[in-house]
């Protein structure tokens, strides 16, 4: 479903943005609503990736192998 909404943006950047549009064959309204679209759909990624890495990182990470030796014998001077 799409919805109209209404902007208050700088003339001038109107201006320059109708070249850009037009340059790529397509509208003003369609720029915006693609990039806001990219906008949207970077910070959902961010967010999972975020989300996800949280998880991992609660999880641990389980690199195999195993301890031979008591921290003490390590360490010993």
């Amino acid at each position: 479903m799409k919805q109209n909404i209404t902007l208050r943006i700088d003339k001038d950047l109107i201006k320059k943005s109708k070249v850009i549009a037009a340059q790529r064959e397509t509208s003003v309204s369609k720029l915006l609503s693609d990039e806001l679209a990219k906008l949207v759909l970077r910070t959902e990624d961010y967010e999972y990736a975020k989300r996800k890495a949280k998880s991992n990182l609660k999880a641990g990470f389980q690199f195999g192998g195993k301890i031979r030796a008591s921290r003490e014998e390590l360490h010993e001077r």
